[in-house]
């Protein structure tokens, strides 16, 4: 028993140092430079987007906001207040839904994690989630052009925790947190990955999510709903799947599915949206992820 359980663990080791030997570089670059963008660029792009309001822009606002969007750093927690600072400082709320779809979506650092899956993925992520947000912002500025869609009420600005007058120990505080924040999952995911390498067979992952067919979008966009925890835990299995035979749409699909309904950013998002937009959110980011899939499958 005991000679079984070891060879089974030098099995495992072995993938889990193959595939942690393949991401850890684009975990140190996104935390390193996701950091950077945090503490040197955050105020920056959020500057940019408020300054858009005093601009007739019209649509054209919408797939700009989307690009800030993903350009912004913020997590969920952090984009519902400073989306509802814009707000009270005349934001529409067509810019605001195409905001907060892409930054939910993606984020500098989780774009330089996503580089690990190679440029076709990392492709189909940006502009996937991009449009996204456009489309988000397109549907409120049409349904929703003169009522209200979001329910922002008391949420304030948050505070920034990058106050250090010492801008090098600013830069390692930050970083130290995205340690924090980041690192368990991100080991996380890589002992999954070395479980489902050993443990599942290749065909499995074939039938569940390859081919260019519509039920492994499907699958992919729900299992994307109760699996995704974090980013970055995230990266491994996707890289596994793919190698395992993974259509380019199903691993689209999951990318939209799993950070837009992640159990901790639900709450949030339903004391902003209230249980009805609440509801049409759900419907939209499965009925967006299901096409993206499907064109991008049509596309690859």
């Amino acid at each position: 028993m005991l000679e079984v359980l070891h060879r089974e663990f030098i099995y495992l080791w072995y993938y889990f140092s193959i595939q942690f030997q393949q991401i850890f570089r684009y975990w140190i670059l996104g935390m390193v430079l996701g950091s950077a963008v945090s503490v040197f660029l955050k105020d920056r792009i959020h500057n940019v987007f408020r300054s858009l309001g005093d601009k007739k822009l019209g649509l054209l606002g919408i797939p700009i906001a989307s690009a800030l969007g993903i350009a912004s750093p913020l997590c969920m927690y952090g984009t519902i207040p400073i989306a509802a600072s814009f707000s009270k400082s005349g934001m529409k709320d067509d810019w605001l839904a195409a905001f907060m779809m892409s930054s939910i979506l993606l984020n500098p650092q989780l774009i330089l994690y996503s580089m690990a899956l190679g440029t076709t993925a990392l492709v189909v992520r940006i502009l996937s989630c991009f449009l996204c947000g456009t489309a988000a912002g397109l549907l409120v500025h049409f349904i929703y052009n003169e009522k209200a869609f979001f329910r922002f009420g008391n949420f304030d600005e948050p505070k920034s925790r990058d106050t250090d007058p010492n801008m090098v120990l600013r830069y390692l505080k930050n970083l130290w947190r995205n340690v924090k924040a980041t690192g368990l999952y991100f080991l996380f995911g890589i002992v999954l990955s070395a479980l489902f390498q050993r443990y599942v067979p290749t065909g499995v992952t074939t039938a569940l999510f390859g081919g260019n067919e519509a039920w492994g979008v499907l699958m992919a966009a729900t299992i994307g709903v109760p699996l995704y925890a974090c980013g970055g835990g995230t990266i491994p299995l996707l890289q596994q799947w793919l190698m395992d035979g993974m259509s380019m749409g199903s691993a689209a699909a999951f990318m939209i599915t799993g950070p837009a309904t992640k159990i901790t950013n639900l709450g949030a998002v339903k004391i902003v949206l209230g249980m009805k937009h609440f509801i049409l959110y759900i419907a939209f980011v499965m009925l967006f992820s299901l096409l993206s899939g499907l064109l991008v499958n049509l596309a690859v």
